[in-house]
């Protein structure tokens, strides 16, 4: 017969300290530590003799399990996987394993993640996307839902975990703020500088509060020149590439043609963008010139190079890990993006 799995208590035993002691020195604990001699001695015996710790029992003494509660809107979009990437990288180096969740722009699902990582006993959640205009209901989310969720993270804050969001602050918790407005805006004198003057905006999801940031600075600092961008030149779209598509060709169908250049608020919708204006039979940049938001890495590549506001995502997945993890003080300065003028805006 196979020999008997070697347990606690034969650790214990072999290395002639209680299993209360055993316990502390290879599971760890919230409220008491063990001598540095001893738990070398228990930690000695226990690879001697092949010792298998036992996850569940290391959480519970820990009060935390190793895991990080990671909940993004949508995972295909490279916007939140490049986020994702930051935060694995960081938390391997912090011994933690990544749990991910995809919301798939479902509110009600970010919550129930999130109540899934307090029942865990996640060691930490981050957050990654926008919060609601307030006042907005979107899907089965209550207008109310942004409160709930922030009553939720701080319970979980309370308990001991560790918590940041990416995107816009929730009540006093800790995130990494991104200066969607001011980007929005550096871009639009940008442009201006380049020579433009008559703009159009597709401007996202009116519920989303990045969406809602972009495209008021935008406007905003168009007004501020003196060629404001009008009700009828902005339209509202999804932020998928198809969302982009719907709205261009929107904007192309108007009375009075089509503008000189035109701000999708996010790459991806910019891609959807430049394919409207080519199934209209027109040319970027020759008839209509397009610029982003975000500059993600898979789309850098695209012909002609699109212009954009650079948003460092890798850098804030990291970030955000080590603001979760307490490695950093709870007061980060928001992230402004860099205007970056590409092939798809050219000097007029």
């Amino acid at each position: 017969m196979p020999d008997a799995p070697v347990t606690l208590s034969h650790v214990a035993r072999e290395a002639g300290v209680s299993l209360a002691t055993a316990s502390r020195a290879i599971n760890g604990s919230a409220t008491r530590s063990v001598r540095e001699d001893l738990r070398e001695r228990v930690l000695e015996t226990a690879r001697r003799l092949g010792y298998s710790p036992d996850p569940s029992a290391q959480a519970m003494a820990r009060g935390r399990t190793t895991a990080l509660g990671l909940v993004v809107h949508d995972i295909a979009d490279p916007y939140f996987s490049t986020i994702a990437a930051g935060v694995a990288d960081a938390a391997e180096r912090e011994g933690l394993i990544v749990t991910l969740a995809s919301t798939q722009h479902r509110p009600d699902r970010e919550l129930a993640f999130v109540e899934l990582a307090r029942r865990q006993r996640s060691r930490a959640i981050i957050l990654a996307g926008s919060r609601l205009v307030p006042g907005e209901e979107v899907g089965t989310a209550p207008a109310g839902h942004d409160a709930a969720l922030r009553d939720s993270l701080t319970a979980f804050r309370d308990a001991g975990g560790g918590v940041a969001t990416v995107g816009q602050a929730l009540g006093d918790l800790p995130v990494v703020e991104i200066d969607n407005a001011g980007g929005a805006s550096a871009l639009a004198r940008a442009l201006h500088d380049a020579g433009y003057r008559r703009f159009g905006v597709l401007a996202g999801p009116a519920r989303l509060r990045t969406a809602a940031d972009r495209t008021a600075g935008f406007r905003d600092a168009l007004a501020a020149l003196g060629c404001a961008a009008g009700d009828d030149d902005v339209v509202p779209g999804e932020f998928t590439r198809d969302g982009g598509y719907n709205a261009m060709s929107a904007l192309l169908d108007r009375a009075g043609g089509p503008p000189e250049v035109v701000f999708a608020v996010n790459d991806v919708m910019a891609v959807g963008a430049m394919a409207a204006v080519r199934d209209a039979g027109l040319s970027v940049p020759g008839d209509v010139a397009v610029a982003g938001f975000d500059d993600i890495h898979t789309l850098r590549d695209v012909s002609p190079r699109l212009t954009t506001v650079r948003i460092p995502l890798d850098e804030i997945g990291a970030l955000a890990t080590r603001l979760a993890l307490g490695r950093t003080g709870d007061d980060v300065a928001p992230v402004r993006g860099e205007v970056v003028l590409r092939d798809s805006t050219p000097l007029r």
